[in-house]
Order: structure tokens, then sequence, then C-alpha cells
């Protein structure tokens, strides 16, 4: 796509190829935040749920930004504009400005801005967050299909009416480009998962045939929007999901932290497709202060801290043995299940099962 065409490289991580052919969460002997220049972090699930924040999250960042990383906020929640996402930030103990929010509505923006001439209209099935990234890029935001929109943009917002979903695909329809700022089908919140912008571009689409560009993450946009908005030359996704965080900085060559204060859970994990492999884990943002062991194979399984995992996939097993942090428990796991043969979910929970983690 011309954004990410236009957006400069991030610079590869020194084993690159290795990323690649990820076979096991990587070591670090020194804290992320010493290792990498700049964390784009994710918020709903990685520093806050709902309104409240994260426990310890907060103070994680404060250690983080103290060792010389910088913190980006990178998010696919288009409904809210930079600065009403700083101010929630710094009111949770989260010091932030505009400048340190990376929105899905602003690559989709600038998506439709490298399009489309300034000044064009472009139908905003959306809050105000959209509507702000369109006027940052001389476009004009408009309501209805009678204003003959050039383009429809649609990411989410509480309140999106079966009367502006309406406007959207009568204008797609006509002709008009269909962006989507995201395409996560959930959204957290503190009563579980909830329908989020993927669900209700399905609206529009199953009306007219025609499936939108998408912006958000796992897409490349989003990503290459942060490294451009922060100029970072080695940055550090971290995120609570595999198929939107992690997948978009495997597909945006960048490493990526997964924490488990969100949506993805330690099975998940052992189970992660080559595409959305985590470089690193943590239960939550204290991964970004402290070392990462490392995960070495020998004597037919891999070794992290006390733990040795090893699968037999012919056999249907998966197994753990030894003692220690849990978390390397599950990264010996996770290079056990990521070396090669299947790995089923009966398999992953059965060995998960002596480990205390969130489940």
């Amino acid at each position: 796509m011309t954004s990410n065409e236009a957006a400069p490289a991030p610079a590869p991580a020194r084993d690159g190829a290795a990323r690649a052919q990820q076979d096991s969460p990587r070591a670090s002997a020194d804290p992320l935040a010493a290792v990498y220049d700049v964390a784009l972090l994710d918020l709903d699930g990685v520093v806050y749920l709902g309104g409240s924040a994260i426990p310890g999250a907060a103070e994680a960042l404060g250690r983080a930004g103290r060792l010389g990383m910088r913190l980006a906020f990178v998010t696919n929640n288009a409904s809210r504009s930079p600065s009403a996402i700083a101010a929630q930030l710094t009111g949770l103990g989260v010091p932030a400005t505009a400048a340190d929010v990376v929105t899905s509505a602003q690559a989709a923006a600038r998506l439709i801005a490298e399009r489309l001439p300034a000044g064009s209209p472009v139908l905003v099935v959306g809050g105000m967050g959209l509507r702000l990234a369109l006027r940052e890029r001389q476009l004009r935001p408009v309501s209805t299909a009678a204003e003959h929109p050039l383009a429809v943009v649609q990411g989410y917002a509480h309140d999106i009416s079966y009367g502006l979903l309406a406007e959207g695909g009568m204008a797609v329809r006509d002709g008009a480009w269909f962006v989507a700022s995201n395409s996560d089908a959930t959204l957290p919140s503190p009563r579980g998962p909830q329908p989020g912008n993927g669900s209700l571009i399905q609206v529009i689409e199953h009306a007219t045939g025609r499936a939108p560009v998408v912006a958000g993450k796992p897409e490349p946009p989003l990503h290459a929007e942060s490294v451009r908005r922060t100029g970072a030359k080695h940055p550090l996704v971290v995120g609570d999901r595999l198929d939107t965080d992690i997948e978009g900085a495997v597909r945006g060559h960048a490493d990526s932290l997964l924490v488990f204060t969100g949506v993805s859970h330690p099975a998940d994990a052992v189970l992660a497709p080559a595409g959305q492999r985590p470089t690193y884990l943590a239960p939550d943002l204290d991964g970004l202060t402290t070392p990462h062991p490392a995960v070495t194979p020998g004597d037919g399984g891999f070794r992290c801290g006390g733990w040795t995992a090893r699968l037999d996939a012919g056999a249907g097993k998966l197994e753990l043995s030894g003692a220690g942090d849990p978390m390397d428990g599950l990264r010996a796991l996770c290079g056990a299940a990521w070396s090669g043969g299947e790995v089923t979910a009966e398999m992953a929970d059965h060995a998960l099962q002596g480990l205390d983690l969130p489940s």
C-alpha cells in the first residue's frame, strides 16, 4: 500500500533471519527497555482495561522510561482523538501528550490522503477521532451519501447508528473507496470481549459485496505510521493480542512482547502459528524492565530456567517437567511447540496444568 511504501523502514533486529523462523522465545540479558529505543504499546488490555489502569502498568512504564525507552501508544481504536487518549493516560498515572499517541484513524486518514486530493469529501462512519484525523490531512468529513464522498472510512464508535451505516453502504455502492480503521472482531472490556469494528464493518461489506482496505493492526499502515511519527530505529511492539499486535509486528519486521493482561492467554502463545509468534513473553509490562532468560534446545527438549518441555507429536504429547518461575515453563513449552509438529489445544492445556499462570 502507498502508506507503507512511503514510510521509513524500521531497522531490522540483529537477528532478523531468526525472527522470520521464530522457533522459541528470545533471550535478553539486558532489560528490554535498555535494548529498544521505542516501545509501541497497545492500550486496551495492555495499559488499561475499560476505564481502569491495569495494576502496576504505570509504575512499569515509569521504570522503562528511566531506563531510556521512549513510550508511544498505538491503538486500533479510532473513536477518540490522540489528545483525549493522552488525557486519559495522564489521569491513570501514565504521563502522555497527543504526540505520544498513534491511532488507526491517523493511519486510515493518511491512506486516503495519499490517494485523494486535498479537500476531498470522505464519509465518516465512526467517531470524532476519525473526523479529526481526516482534517489533519486536509480532507473534508461528511455524513451523507448525498454529498458524493470519494471515500468511506469506518471506525469503532459506541454510538454508530443504523442510519450512518446505511449512508456508508449507499456511498460504497455508488463507488466510494471503502477504508476501515481496523478489523478487530472484538474489543476487551471488564465484562469480557465485545463486538469490535471488524464485526461492524460486516454490515457494509455484506450489503455491498465490497471489502474495505484496512489501515490498523495487523495490516502494515498503522505500524508504518507509528514508526514515522516516533522516528523509531529499533522499536518493540507490546501487545496482548496475537492476531493484531504480534502479527502486525511480524509483518512490520519488528520484535514484540506479548503480555497476558488482555485477550491472549498462555495456551494461545503455545499454539501461536508462525506468523503470530512473539519475540518475548511476560505476564505484564514488568517484562520491559527485566531480563529474559534463554530457551535452549537439548536432550530432546527445550529448557528455560528450571523447566524442560518435550514434544512427541507422533504420540500426541507435550510434556513439561521441573520447577521455578512459571513464565520460564511457558517459554520452554513455546520452544517445544514452535519447533515443529502439530500441537493441539488439548495438548497445550494438559502441559500448562502444572503452571500457576492466568487462564
